[in-house]
């Protein structure tokens, strides 16, 4: 059975598609969910292009990116919590329920020190997302990438960083290519869905070999991460939401975006 029901995809997955390209192409393909990601969103109106993506019966998933909140200054701060209340507003005018919250790190100073910066930074926005009925979703990522991107690089951190704000409205992001590693991500997921913070699940694969560690990520069964077993794991814990497709590949992106759009299809159908 050719079931796409709960297939969304991530705007940055087709990057050289304009949005409006995306939501006829995701909507024609039987695509049934979108997560947008905000420079998608530059020179429109959120409120108009929500409501483009649900006249094409898309559903939108989340808003994609919040975060990044360690910086060496604290003007550098102030201006990355400013920017995240502007994509809280967003998200609130877009129709989206959530933000993927990328946590940030900044190589100047410690791990630890970054670690704080992200708890103050969430601790400031929180009140917004929750006023404005949008969930904030924190995506742990791999350890690679703990230099620039996120000071946050396991799952079992991502939790403990929910137990210390105990909201509803802040969960985490379970995304296969940077947790497929993680010795304890069972026990964690489980964790996670006990307490009713698991927010998303994004899905790609790991190459062999990988050449860039950024943008060369792989089709679903083309890599080793066992997509379906974590699938499991995450349904097991109660997450029955949208499984959401995010390939960063500068290979895919410079094919035709159609063929890829099916290649993605035929691999979630197959893999996922």
């Amino acid at each position: 059975m050719q079931d796409t029901s709960r297939l969304c995809l991530h705007t940055i997955t087709t990057k050289s598609w304009s949005l409006e390209r995306a939501i006829d192409a995701y909507a024609e393909k039987g695509v049934t969910g979108i997560t947008v990601w905000r420079q998608a969103l530059e020179g429109r109106d959120p409120a108009k292009v929500g409501q483009r993506i649900r006249n094409a019966g898309l559903e939108i998933v989340s808003l994609c990116r919040g975060g990044f909140f360690p910086a060496s200054s604290v003007v550098e701060r102030k201006e990355r919590l400013d920017e995240n209340r502007r994509a809280i507003e967003q998200a609130s005018a877009l129709g989206a329920p959530l933000i993927v919250l990328v946590p940030g790190a900044h190589p100047s100073q410690s791990l630890g020190t970054s670690r704080e910066q992200i708890r103050e930074g969430i601790e400031a926005i929180l009140p917004l997302a929750e006023a404005s009925n949008v969930r904030l979703g924190i995506e742990p990522l791999h350890p690679m990438y703990a230099d620039t991107r996120s000071a946050i690089n396991s799952m079992a951190m991502a939790n403990n960083f929910c137990d210390q704000f105990d909201s509803p409205y802040l969960g985490v992001v379970v995304d296969v290519y940077h947790l497929w590693w993680e010795p304890a991500l069972e026990n964690e997921i489980r964790r996670c869905g006990a307490s009713g913070n698991l927010f998303a699940f994004h899905v790609s694969d790991w190459r062999l070999p990988t050449e860039d560690l950024l943008n060369d990520r792989g089709l679903m069964g083309e890599g080793c991460i066992p997509i379906r077993k974590i699938r499991g794991w995450v349904e097991q814990s109660g997450f029955n939401g949208f499984i959401e497709v995010e390939i960063f590949s500068n290979r895919y992106w410079a094919i035709d975006q159609d063929a890829f759009l099916e290649s993605i299809v035929q691999a979630y159908l197959k893999y996922v």
